[in-house]
């Protein structure tokens, strides 16, 4: 019976890092398919790396904690930060990757991290830092909206909308995952 659960538990760990390497070989399939997909060794390098933080932090979640909220609630807030960041590298959440208002996300993360950082990475603490991200998220797409940031642009209003309202709603269900984390504690 314990080596049927060290075996489980291994087979989830291996997963995230699965799933990275996946991520990291999609675009190099891509590259001999289609000239659209251009990558060059530092396009690799950087999202390997960064692959290997989101897994990396994933992995030290599992390795401090015996809490399924807790470790849910930083896989999906590791994984959001990743996908806000990664999105708006390669195509921009507001208007394209090169539109100065993107840089407004950063504020979002700042927020995050900073809040993360001043709960001492403790379950209610995390609860309030991911539900302030999501405020924060929230108000940078009010923002985008009520000044037109964007709007003439692809995703456009609509899809600005729609974009954001996604990752407020998986900022809220991460700071709900450490709420419950922190019930449970």
């Amino acid at each position: 019976m314990a080596s049927e659960g060290v075996r489980t538990w291994s087979w989830w760990r291996l997963l995230p890092w699965s799933i990275a390497a996946f991520l990291l070989l999609l675009p190099a399939v891509a590259m001999q398919y289609s000239d659209e997909v251009v990558w060059g060794p530092a396009d690799f390098l950087i999202i390997g790396t960064l692959l290997a933080m989101v897994c990396g932090a994933i992995e030290l979640a599992a390795r401090t904690t015996t809490n399924l909220f807790y470790r849910a609630g930083v896989c999906l807030a590791v994984v959001t930060t990743f996908l806000l960041f990664w999105i708006n590298a390669a195509v921009g959440m507001i208007g394209d990757e090169g539109n100065p208002a993107n840089l407004m996300y950063a504020g979002v993360l700042f927020v995050a991290l900073a809040g993360a950082l001043l709960g001492r990475f403790r379950p209610a603490g995390m609860a309030r830092a991911f539900f302030a991200a999501a405020g924060a998220h929230g108000l940078v797409a009010l923002i985008a909206l009520i000044a037109g940031l964007g709007a003439s642009e692809p995703p456009g209003p609509v899809g600005i909308l729609i974009l954001n309202g996604f990752f407020v709603a998986l900022w809220l269900l991460a700071g709900g995952l450490f709420f419950q984390a922190a019930r449970d504690a």
